[in-house]
């Protein structure tokens, strides 16, 4: 395999490994009802996202309307590992972008790590159905439905 075409597969992998148990969750018949969303998470869906992009755990948020810049505190890097290989996605204490109808683009604090190495989630583009996960060039192309509950974060990490 030629260097490009090694870096392609191990990006797709990754993306699948971090994505991948997201769409295996059943939900739990029994629970208690969720509460409602915050203000953020609420935002995310003006913008046709669902809430499940963002943790439960963000403390507050700022958006520019005219530039779509925006910035997103959790509060403290934060953890999610992933079943059943426990892969870990981090999230920085801080997540910047740029956000308009159906696209986040400059990402910035959002990592999967597999394979003794970070990756990092650059854009996101919502697709009928769909959303559509960057990293750098490579895409991948999961159900947006997988990330209709935000994740709990299990703790939190120095590598932020």
């Amino acid at each position: 395999m030629t260097p490009k075409s090694s870096i392609f597969f191990v990006s797709i992998l990754v993306l699948i490994l971090f994505l991948l148990p997201l769409s295996s969750q059943k939900p739990d018949q029994n629970r208690t009802p969720k509460p409602n969303p915050s203000a953020v998470h609420t935002e995310l869906t003006n913008y046709g996202f669902p809430i499940g992009l963002l943790p439960s755990t963000v403390q507050g948020y700022s958006i520019n309307k005219t530039s779509g810049e925006f910035l997103v505190d959790i509060g403290g890097a934060c953890k999610v590992t992933l079943p059943p290989d426990n892969y870990l996605a981090t999230y920085s204490k801080r997540i910047t972008g740029k956000i308009v109808s159906g696209r986040i683009a400059e990402i910035n604090g959002i990592r999967v790590r597999a394979f003794f190495q970070w990756w990092s989630i650059t854009g996101i583009r919502s697709s009928g159905e769909d959303l559509v996960f960057e990293v750098g060039m490579v895409t991948a192309k999961y159900p947006s439905k997988n990330f209709d509950e935000s994740p709990a974060c299990e703790g939190k990490h120095s590598a932020s």
